[in-house]
C-alpha cells in the first residue's frame, strides 16, 4: 500500500479501490441470476466498461449476447438501446435527424433535433456488419468522439457511454464487415463460444421453468464515471508498459522487434492504441480484484482480445490454417518481461 501512495493514490483513492472489488463482486452476484458461465466475457466487458471502451462480441446465435448486456444495464442503473442493424439502416437512425415544425397559430418554422436511439448509456449494435459502411461510420464516430453533429449543431452524448457491437460468425453473404481501421475503435474482441454440457443443463433448465430472477440495482451511472477516473490514476510500473509495448511492436510484421513467424504469418500487427488499451486494460484488471497496482500478469490476461482483431494474418497463414491468436499465443511465450 505504501508503494501505491508513492504513485500518486490518495488514502482516499485506495478506499475506492477497495470499493470497487467490492461493486465488482456485486455486478458478477447479479449477473450470475441470469446468465451462466461466461465469466471472461463478462470480466472482459467490464474491464471495458471501467476503461471507457468499447466491445465487439463475435458469437452465433442464441448465446445470450443480448441478454447479458441488458442485465449488465439493469443493474447498473444506466439506460439501455438495441438497435437491430440492417441492409436500409440510414445513419439518421442511429444518431437522430432534424424535422421541421410550425409553432402553434404563428406560422414560423424551425428545425428541431429528435435524439435517436444512440443517445444512451449502454448501446447494443446488433450484428453491426449487417449495415453500410456509411451507417457504421456514424456510430464508430459517435463512439471517438462522444459527439454527434447534425444540421451543423453538435450534440453532446451522455455519459457514461459504452457501445456493444455484435456480429454473427456464420451467413456472411450479403454483409459489409468491418474495415480494420474502424475494428481498431474497439477495445476488445470477446468471442463467445458455446455452453459446456453441464451448462447447457442448467440454461435449459432455468429458462423453461417458470423462475423469474429478480435483479437488484447495483451502481449508478455518477458512480461508474467515478471509477473510470479512478482506473486511469492505478500505477502501472515502467516494467509493465515496457512489457505491453514489447508485445505489440513485436506483433508488426515489419518492426526490427518482429519475430520470424510474425514476418510470416502477419500482413500488419497492433498500432499504439493496442499498448495504450492493454495498460488500460491491465490497470482496471487489478482494481477490480481489488489490487493497486497494474501487473505483468494482467496484461497478459488480456493480450488475445485486444490483439485478435488488430493482428492481420496474410494469405500464407490463412494457406496454412494459421490464425491472429496462433501467433498470439506463440507471442505471449517468446516476448518475455
Amino acid at each position: 500500500m505504501e508503494a501505491a501512495k508513492e504513485k500518486n493514490l490518495s488514502d482516499e483513492d485506495l478506499a475506492r479501490v477497495e470499493e470497487m472489488g467490492t461493486s465488482r463482486a456485486q455486478i458478477v452476484s447479479e449477473i450470475r441470476k441470469v446468465i451462466v458461465g461466461q465469466e471472461k466475457v463478462i470480466d472482459e466487458i467490464l474491464i471495458a466498461l471501467f476503461c471507457r471502451g468499447h466491445c465487439l462480441l463475435v458469437g452465433v446465435p442464441g448465446l445470450a449476447k443480448t441478454l447479458l448486456i441488458s442485465t449488465l444495464a439493469g443493474i447498473m442503473e444506466l439506460n439501455f438501446n438495441r438497435v437491430q442493424f440492417t441492409p436500409d439502416l440510414m445513419p439518421s437512425d442511429i444518431t437522430g435527424t432534424d424535422i421541421l415544425e410550425e409553432a402553434g397559430g404563428s406560422k414560423q418554422r424551425s428545425f428541431r433535433f429528435i435524439k435517436g436511439p444512440i443517445f444512451t448509456n449502454i448501446l447494443l449494435a446488433d450484428e453491426i456488419n449487417r449495415t453500410p459502411p456509411k451507417t457504421q461510420a456514424a456510430l464508430l464516430q459517435a463512439m471517438q468522439e462522444y459527439k454527434v453533429t447534425a444540421g451543423g449543431v453538435t450534440h453532446s452524448l451522455d455519459l457514461p457511454f459504452f457501445v456493444l457491437a455484435t456480429q454473427n460468425p456464420i451467413e456472411q453473404e450479403g454483409t459489409y464487415p468491418l474495415p480494420e481501421a474502424q475494428l481498431d475503435r474497439f477495445m476488445f474482441n470477446i468471442e463467445i463460444n458455446y455452453p459446456t454440457f453441464d451448462q447447457e443443463m442448467e440454461i435449459v433448465a432455468s429458462t423453461t421453468s417458470s423462475y423469474q430472477p429478480v435483479l437488484q440495482k447495483v451502481i449508478p451511472a455518477e458512480k461508474i464515471l467515478d471509477l473510470q477516473d479512478l482506473v486511469r490514476k492505478v500505477p502501472a510500473s515502467s516494467h509493465v508498459i515496457g512489457y505491453a509495448v514489447k508485445l505489440v511492436r513485436a506483433s508488426r510484421p515489419k518492426e526490427p522487434e518482429a519475430l520470424s513467424f510474425v514476418k510470416e504469418w502477419a500482413e500488419w500487427g497492433g498500432g499504439p492504441r493496442a499498448s495504450q488499451y492493454l495498460v488500460l486494460a491491465a490497470k482496471a484488471r487489478a482494481v477490480m480484484d481489488g489490487r493497486y497496482v497494474a501487473s505483468v500478469e494482467d496484461v497478459r490476461t488480456v493480450v488475445p482480445s485486444i490483439l485478435r482483431h488488430r493482428l492481420i494474418t496474410n494469405f500464407k497463414a490463412l494457406a496454412e490454417g494459421i490464425t491472429s491468436l496462433d501467433i498470439i499465443s506463440r507471442l505471449l511465450e517468446q516476448v518475455k518481461p
